[in-house]
């Protein structure tokens, strides 16, 4: 068991940093994309609740494998994209991919678990804030952000892992992250299971990494909650 790590150890952190890079690139981009599409969804024009709630149904509603490859292998052969510099530098690469496709579909979660707690502040709590001269930008940051991330933090939480373990879907489209030099090991040593508990272990200490700072985050948004309370 000790010569397989030795073997296997190095080649597999290969991936693991790819998988970092890959995880906590998208989960930056869902949390943006979960907020602006949360706010969406509350805004009182149907033209844009609208559009957020299509965003949400399509990508909660279909596999994350099946967004990967009409990303990868369906909007990359588009000759507008090939075309397009930018747009080519995105869709030609794997882990690009993968970052887009991650990122749309935590981000779609986010954006459910974010307009819950924003629904979830009492209206009291807004109109004291309006009360006492806040304008909404003030009134948001203040009062209305803080609230709704406690009652949503914890569904939030809980996607940062989800994100982290799509990642092992982009070994599909070629990208060589964990799972990836995983597979490639396992064909060469046909040592599956133990080859495949190592890769494993590697994405426990990620996702015990995580949820140690959401536990973190999340015990000191109840300590300021109570702070408050008492204030």
């Amino acid at each position: 068991m000790i010569e397989l790590i030795r073997h296997t150890a190095p080649v597999l952190f290969k991936g693991f940093w790819i998988t970092v890079y890959i995880g906590f690139t998208a989960i930056l981009f869902a949390s943006c994309l979960g907020m602006a599409f949360a706010l969406m969804r509350m805004s009182s024009r149907r033209a844009i609740a609208g559009l957020a709630f299509l965003y949400s149904t399509i990508f909660r509603g279909t596999p994350l494998l099946i967004q990967l490859f009409v990303l990868y292998y369906g909007v990359g052969t588009i000759t507008f994209v090939r075309d397009s510099p930018i747009l080519w530098w995105v869709f030609s690469d794997g882990a690009h991919c993968a970052i887009l496709a991650i990122a749309l579909n935590s981000g779609a979660y986010m954006s459910e678990a974010l307009r819950g707690g924003l629904q979830s502040v009492p209206m009291g709590q807004i109109d004291a804030a309006q009360a006492c001269g806040m304008n909404r930008s003030l009134a948001f940051r203040r009062i209305i952000f803080p609230l709704a991330i406690r009652q949503a933090f914890p569904a939030y939480s809980n996607e940062l892992v989800l994100a982290i373990k799509g990642t092992s879907l982009a070994s599909t489209i070629a990208v060589m992250e964990l799972t990836g030099y995983a597979k490639r090991l396992m064909s060469q040593s046909f040592l599956i299971v133990e080859t495949f508990i190592i890769a494993g272990m590697l994405y426990l200490m990620i996702n015990t990494f995580l949820l140690g700072c959401a536990y973190l985050i999340e015990r000191r948004l109840q300590v300021n909650s109570a702070m408050n309370q008492r204030i």
